[in-house]
């Protein structure tokens, strides 16, 4: 279950309409509305605000007991993408993190192959116009 579907799960379960929720954690109705179908990025003050709303600890609300948390954002030509990751040990984050390395170094080559490109097709032009 996605963060913004267990909030709206445990809202219904305390018997609160999106209306007090919003009121409570200071936020227009539209606005509460857009959090809970996860249109809306959740940072933690916010989650913070929303666990005291609801009587809860932060960690209960966010599911952390033995696993270890981390966001990523992956950013490509079509535009960014945010995911919480859930790994249940060091193991695994150790795993997570160096595919994340991996995965960043060959973006950097990536990257510095079309800065070349950019150069030569410069130098392409220039000597077009002489």
């Amino acid at each position: 279950m996605r963060l913004h579907e267990k909030i709206a799960e445990l809202r219904h379960k305390k018997g609160l309409t999106q209306q007090q929720m919003a009121e409570k954690i200071h936020m227009k109705k539209g606005s509460y509305g857009k959090l809970e179908r996860g249109e809306r990025q959740l940072k933690i003050p916010r989650l913070e605000k929303i666990a005291v709303a609801l009587g809860i600890e932060l960690k209960e609300l966010l599911g952390v007991d033995e696993k270890i948390v981390f966001h990523a954002s992956f950013h490509d030509h079509s535009g960014c993408q945010n995911e919480n990751f859930y790994v249940n040990s060091a193991k695994e984050m150790a795993h997570e993190l160096e595919t994340s390395r991996l995965l960043l170094e060959q973006k950097e080559r990536e990257m510095e192959l079309l800065r070349e490109q950019v150069g030569q097709l410069k130098e392409m032009v220039e000597l077009m116009r002489k």
